[in-house]
């Protein structure tokens, strides 16, 4: 008898534990959906399209005209025009990644910070304060895949749409590893995700025209 009583009230009280838990809202996802505000202002629309011609034909000449003289490029002692042509390898602007890079940037989109600056990617420029932004990285797109392993052969686990994720970066560059509930993990493939510490850029309207103030990645 007490055996049956004991099991009764352990059956009882996991069923209030479970009714209890199940009657919690489910924490939301953190969504960041891209943002571009550059049309808000004409003049810095028409640089952007113009900058983006620019990188399309890998116009050295026309690339420097809009880098400030004192453009913070790294976190170390490439700054400045001198430092910034050093670090991108300007000296070879046919095989520089500075093309690649900055293009990617302008395609993001971003935010205007005051009259004068906008920020790119929405990324950064959206990046909520409360969260790490070395342990989180945003997703890209609508439906994108999660697999069960680096590989577009495994199978799906699931799909987000622009969500915040608990991310692990290794040196395989073409997945990124997520955490997911329960401390299981997958693979999304990093064109689909990006870290809100890779690269930015600054633009600032000096003297009634605009410059490239800031193009620098990490923290």
């Amino acid at each position: 008898m007490r055996c049956f009583k004991s099991r009764y009230l352990a059956g009882l009280a996991a069923l209030v534990i479970w009714a209890v838990s199940a009657s919690l809202p489910t924490q939301a996802a953190t969504i960041l959906k891209p943002v571009d505000q550059a049309a808000q202002q004409a003049s810095f629309l028409e640089f952007r399209n113009q900058l983006l011609q620019t990188l399309e034909r890998k116009d050295l000449k026309g690339l420097l005209a809009v880098v400030n003289k004192d453009i913070k490029a790294s976190f170390g002692t490439e700054n400045g025009i001198e430092g910034f042509k050093e670090l991108w390898k300007l000296d070879q602007p046919a095989t520089s990644s500075i093309w690649r890079e900055l293009s990617t940037v302008l395609k993001m989109g971003g935010a205007f910070s005051n009259k004068t600056t906008f920020v790119a990617p929405y990324v950064f420029s959206q990046w909520p304060d409360s969260i790490d932004a070395f342990e989180y990285a945003a997703v890209l797109g609508a439906n994108v895949r999660i697999r069960a392993k680096p590989s577009l052969n495994a199978s799906i686990l699931k799909t987000v749409s622009y969500e915040i994720l608990s991310v692990e970066f290794s040196e395989n560059q073409q997945w990124v590893t997520v955490k997911l509930s329960g401390g299981k993990k997958g693979y999304i493939a990093s064109q689909y995700i990006r870290s809100s510490v890779d690269y930015r850029a600054f633009f600032e309207k000096i003297k009634g025209r605009w410059q490239m103030t800031v193009f620098i990645a990490g923290d």
